[in-house]
């Protein structure tokens, strides 16, 4: 089994980022998103218009400065390897219950199909909360290059960040 780490998020996030179930390179780390080669925190960096830090510390600052959440559907499956398609026997993380405890959050952005399908399996849409679901920002998603991506994440971003931003 293999099991996500605790959500990354404040009080005051507007937009929590749904993935999957962190991948090997992740896990042997203890980071999201810490493949060398997964462009997430590119993204990231690029929508909330600030340079991309260099230490992980700095990624999670990041994050809070945006307002923006970072967590999994899964809460633990069974996997071989990295790939969402590996994804066996899952169990959901409480996200309802995330919710409730997070009144600002205007938006759930799922970081790929996978974690969409994955939310759909187990919980209904909440009222007040926009869902988007964005091309994910892994290497296992080659074909869709940096400059579409970026562009699909700051159109559905920008409008949940531009009175969640911190000063």
């Amino acid at each position: 089994m293999k099991y996500s780490f605790p959500p990354l998020a404040d009080a005051e996030i507007t937009v929590l980022v749904l993935g999957s179930l962190p991948g090997e390179k992740s896990l042997a780390m203890n980071e999201y998103y810490a493949h060398p080669c997964n462009r997430f925190w590119r993204v990231i960096a690029a929508v909330a218009g600030q340079p991309l830090p260099t230490t992980y510390a700095g990624k999670q600052a990041l994050l809070s400065r945006a307002g923006i959440g970072l967590w999994d559907v899964v809460r633990g499956a069974s996997r071989e390897g990295s790939l969402d398609s590996a994804i066996r026997h899952e169990t959901p993380n409480d996200i309802p219950r995330f919710i409730a405890g997070h009144p600002r959050l205007r938006l759930l952005a799922f970081n790929g199909r996978k974690p969409a399908l994955l939310f759909n399996k187990y919980f209904q849409p909440l009222p007040g909360i926009t869902y988007a679901t964005l091309p994910g920002t892994s290497p296992a998603n080659a074909a869709c290059g940096f400059d579409r991506l970026l562009e699909a994440w700051r159109e559905a971003l920008a409008p949940a960040l531009s009175t969640g931003e911190k000063g």
